[in-house]
């Protein structure tokens, strides 16, 4: 009885405990179903349908991307990678407590990432990798001790790095790669003993790398690129000898690369360590690293000489040392290196480009290994002719040997290399005719072959390569028509014709190219009607055809171009009316229609409203127009009905402007012939009846006997005076040079000369000269501008004390209409004058500020002419000036390694001058140097873009706060740092080191623009 009564109870306590462990784990399952269920409801597009099954048909273990444990039926793994899902992560998944995989990447979910995930205790790997999360790094992951591995790169997370890596003993791969987490990288990272894999790159991290970083001892793969990194390399990090892959491009970081690189790290595979500032010489131990599969060093100052041993490196794919100064002066070739990397059979690219290599390319260039795809020579100094052979490189896609001192002609053979994209010759002095051969490359692409002095036709089977984008053959000694193949080149984006001998009409097909953008057909030789049919251009954003002989009157169908930004006609036979349509064009950045037959009335709305936009300069038959133009007014006929011209002027039209125009320039040639010994006199430069004559005695009046009190500024080449004359009506600026200065008689003649040749808003205008003699007869040189009443923009910039009591500053709008005037001024001087003029001088003291707060370029002693329109001898003086001079902390590098001078040089100066005017430091100031900073464009290159508010000039700050955009606080301080951000970038843009690099003076305005409509935007 006793018996039985035990043996029941223990049978009900045994049924008891095993329906509630049923019922336990049944609830459970209840839970990861409802989680799963939950997060099926918060993905918002799901295409490819993978959730589809997740319903109460099957069990949820079988759900696609699901898989539980055998025993408990718990999920432990999810796993649905690339599947294009859309929506948010559901907090319910922190329920899948058995969760030990969790793969999502590559999706498109979005929104902040759940703290729950933080209650997933048995998580191993987390990859969430290639979505779109946001917020910061999951705080309470922490809790996931057993985690191995962390994938949440390529996101749009914030904040900082983790500082808790103690809490992951096991993590081997951490890894939030792009995504904008800023900050310095913490030193407990250093905690992580088990860590193989770090990347960092592509965030917005500042400061050094932690030495506590060398203590992962583990560490494969270490990627800290695309950051704001500075500062030393800690030398134990080269010493990790398990490391695989080193990644520190793109950085700020210093130093020199140890010698023993190669022998310190063995298993070295990939050594990434360009754009950074590492100097010294190139670690010559590279060769022992024998694994190597890459090593790229591109844009330091590392030096040479290059290891003439590089077949130790058996393995290497890609060798970019480039944008080095590895060559050797006193050495006459530095190609010795070359014959070894023929036995380097795996190389794919090879980076030499401006590295200051001389002499002859070796013959031994056509035995690199067949392997080769990418060749990049360009910028060096490479002589001799284009290398025998070259052609067995049969898997070449890019060859650049372009801005060498190559001569003979281009290869036929060149034709052999039909996998070329790019192929770029530009800037040498090849001679000859363009091979026909070139038209078996079909997949090309690029085509540089300006600058240089090839002659002959353009051969008609080059327009049958379809793939062509970009054809530059400006600059050369090309003749004969443009082929109607022309229109072959359906994909074409660039086209650069100009400073050729083409003659004839621009073929109608012309139209046929939809996608370009750019076209430049300047001075040639080219005639007919402008085609109609360009309005099939529809992208054209600039299009240049001046200095040729069309005729014609500008097509209607131009109305339909709304893209552009650029239109020059100037200087050709166009004749008819402007038309109207013209002023709806709202893209428009500058308009030259300057030196034509145009007649009638110039339009006064748009584009025509602003004389800054447009030049109409040379067409004597236009009337009206603004008041700037000072253009007699149109008849009454003229207005009344245009097209109402009688019989009577039309033919004398017809007959005496072109008389009058031929008379004209034979007058002309023979002022010049007759005058031509006497161009050194400079009475002779400005002598015309737009300028009134003084003397010495009219000057000594107007300045009060040149008064210090009249005194308003000193220069290198003498004083400035403000003053007065009876024959003018408003203030002048009186500029007496110090004749007894050497040079100061050159910078008169360049000034003159300059002046004399210019007319725009933002330029100086010149009101007269004096060349006379003082009472002593002593050589008396003046020049004689309209006053700025406003002063310099240095003074502006940078108030002296004497403006204590009155508190001196420039809005941030008032400041950028300022760059904006400048740019205006650099375009019309280096693209809409019949000679290209180069000021060489940019600067704060050389900008000054008329009463309306419009900027104006002043000072062109140091101006040259690009390239001469009338040969004399005032000219050849200055285009054969070697000592070209500026000021220091705004002359471009090139001009003290070449002297020789470009627009890109201008550029340069104008990037120095934006980065200046709103951060209020001049680029010679000790501060910018205390942080190992070489310069004004490395200090605010450093600093963006998360920094910017710390080296804007606090005055700009302190204006919008109290007179800025009427909006929330919060939201005008992120407006302003987005603009200050823009602005920053274009200076930085503007003044790169390599003058091919910088943008060009009209991108620059684009920017600019764009940058001042967002602040009116939110000032409205």
């Amino acid at each position: 009885m006793i018996f039985n009564f035990l043996r029941f109870n223990i049978l009900f306590f045994f049924v008891l405990r095993t329906s509630t462990t049923f019922v336990h784990s049944f609830s459970n399952n209840v839970t990861d179903q409802q989680a799963l269920l939950s997060f099926k409801y918060s993905i918002t597009e799901d295409p490819s349908g993978v959730l589809d099954s997740w319903n109460n048909s099957i069990h949820f273990c079988r759900w696609t991307g699901v898989k539980c444990s055998s025993r408990r039926q718990r999920v432990t793994i999810l796993n649905l990678p690339s599947l294009n899902l859309a929506g948010t992560l559901s907090p319910y998944i922190g329920n899948l407590t058995f969760l030990r995989i969790f793969y999502l990447y590559e999706n498109r979910l979005h929104g902040l990432l759940p703290s729950e995930i933080g209650r997933l205790s048995r998580l191993q790997d987390l990859s969430l990798g290639n979505n779109s999360f946001q917020g910061e790094f999951p705080a309470n992951l922490h809790r996931c001790r057993d985690i191995i591995y962390i994938d949440l790169e390529a996101n749009d997370l914030q904040g900082k790095v983790p500082t808790n890596f103690s809490s992951w003993p096991k993590l081997e791969m951490f890894a939030v790669a792009r995504n904008h987490i800023d900050g310095s990288i913490p030193p407990s990272i250093g905690n992580i003993s088990y860590l193989r894999i770090l990347y960092l790159d592509y965030n917005n991290l500042v400061g050094g790398i932690p030495l506590e970083v060398t203590n992962l001892a583990k560490l494969e793969d270490l990627d800290l690129s695309h950051n704001h990194l500075t500062g030393l390399v800690p030398l134990p990090l080269y010493n990790i000898s398990s490391l695989h892959s080193l990644a520190l491009h793109s950085n700020g970081l210093q130093g020199a690369i140890p010698s023993d690189l190669g022998l310190t790290l063995p298993e070295l595979q990939e050594f990434h360590a360009s754009s950074n500032r590492f100097t010294g010489p190139l670690p010559p131990s590279i060769v022992n690293a024998s694994n190597l599969v890459v090593f790229d060093i591109l844009i330091n100052n590392i030096t040479g000489p290059i290891p003439d041993n590089l077949d130790s490196l058996p393995n290497i794919q890609i060798l970019g040392l480039g944008e080095n100064p590895l060559g050797d002066n006193m050495q006459p070739d530095d190609w010795k290196f070359f014959n070894s990397l023929v036995n380097c059979t795996h190389l794919r690219t090879l980076g030499l480009q401006k590295s200051s290599l001389r002499g002859k390319l070796p013959d031994s260039i056509a035995n690199l290994s067949i392997t080769i795809e990418h060749l990049y020579m360009q910028q060096n100094h490479i002589y001799g002719s284009i290398p025998r052979g070259i052609e067995k490189l049969v898997n070449l896609m890019h060859l650049n040997l372009g801005d060498n001192f190559l001569t003979g002609s281009i290869p036929q053979s060149i034709g052999m290399l039909s996998k070329l994209g790019g192929l770029a010759f530009d800037g040498n002095n090849i001679a000859g005719a363009i091979p026909t051969s070139i038209s078996n490359i079909t997949q090309l692409f690029l085509l540089f072959l300006d600058n240089n002095e090839l002659q002959g036709s353009i051969p008609t089977q080059l327009f049958h390569i379809s793939t062509l984008e970009e054809v530059l053959l400006s600059n050369n000694q090309l003749r004969g028509a443009i082929p109607d193949e022309i229109g072959f080149l359906s994909h074409c984006i660039y086209l650069n014709f100009s400073q050729n001998l083409f003659k004839g009409p621009l073929p109608s097909n012309i139209g046929s190219l939809k996608h370009l953008a750019e076209l430049d057909l300047s001075y040639n030789q080219l005639t007919g009607d402008i085609p109609a049919t360009l309005d099939g251009c529809v992208m054209l954003e600039e299009l240049y055809m001046e200095g040729n002989l069309f005729q014609g009157k500008i097509p209607s169908s131009f109305r339909t171009l709304k893209n552009l930004a650029f239109l020059d006609l100037s200087d050709n036979n166009i004749s008819g009316s402007i038309p109207s349509f013209f002023e709806g064009f709202r893209q428009i950045i500058f308009l030259n229609l300057s030196h034509n037959k145009l007649e009638g009335e110039v339009p006064k709305d748009g584009l025509f409203s602003n004389v800054s936009t447009f030049s109409v300069v040379g067409n004597s038959e236009l009337c009206g127009g603004i008041q700037a133009l000072h253009l007699h007014a149109c008849p009454e006929k003229v207005l009344r009905n245009k097209k109402k011209a009688s019989a009577l002027r039309i033919i004398l039209i017809g007959v005496l402007v072109p008389c009058g125009v031929l008379f004209a320039y034979l007058a002309l040639i023979s002022y010049w012939r007759r005058n031509s010994k006497k161009l050194n006199d400079p009475i002779l430069v400005l002598e015309d009846d737009r300028y009134p004559r003084l003397s010495y005695q009219d000057l000594l009046l107007a300045t009060n006997e040149f008064s210090r009190n009249n005194l308003i500024g000193e220069g290198r080449y003498g004083s400035v005076y403000k003053g007065n004359l009876e024959s003018v009506e408003h203030m002048i600026a009186v500029k007496v040079l110090n004749v007894e200065v050497h040079g100061a008689k050159k910078s008169f003649l360049a000034e003159c000369e300059t002046l004399r040749n210019i007319r725009h808003r933002n330029l100086i205008k010149i009101v007269t000269m004096c060349s006379s003699t003082d009472f002593m007869g002593n050589d008396f040189r003046a020049l004689v501008f309209e006053f700025m009443p406003n002063g310099s923009l240095d003074s502006w910039l940078h108030p002296s004390p004497s403006y204590q009591g009155y508190e001196r500053n420039l809005s941030l709008l008032q400041r950028l209409n300022i760059s904006i005037d400048v740019a205006l001024g650099l375009d019309y001087l280096h693209h809409h004058t019949h000679a290209s003029i180069i000021h060489c001088d940019l600067k704060p003291s050389n900008i000054l500020i008329d009463e309306n707060f419009v900027a104006r370029i002043g000072d062109f002693g140091l101006a040259r002419f690009d390239f001469a329109v009338i040969t004399s001898d005032i000219n050849q003086t200055q285009m054969s000036s070697t000592g070209v001079r500026g000021t220091v902390g705004y002359v471009p590098p090139e001009y003290g390694m070449y002297g020789e001078i470009s627009a890109e040089g201008d550029v340069y100066s104008f990037g120095i001058l934006l980065l200046e005017i709103f951060s209020g430091k001049r680029p010679t100031e000790s501060s910018i140097f205390m942080n190992n900073d070489n310069n004004l464009h490395d200090f605010v290159k450093k600093a963006l873009p998360r920094r910017v508010m710390d080296i804007v000039d606090p005055r700009i700050v302190q204006d919008q706060e109290e007179h800025g955009m009427t909006i929330n606080p919060s939201y005008r301080r992120a407006i302003i740092e987005g603009c200050l951000t823009s602005i920053f970038e274009v200076g930085i843009l503007c003044s790169q080191v390599t003058p091919r690099k910088r943008i060009d003076i009209s991108v620059a305005i684009k920017h600019l623009h764009v940058v001042r409509d967002k602040i009116l935007q939110h000032s409205q």
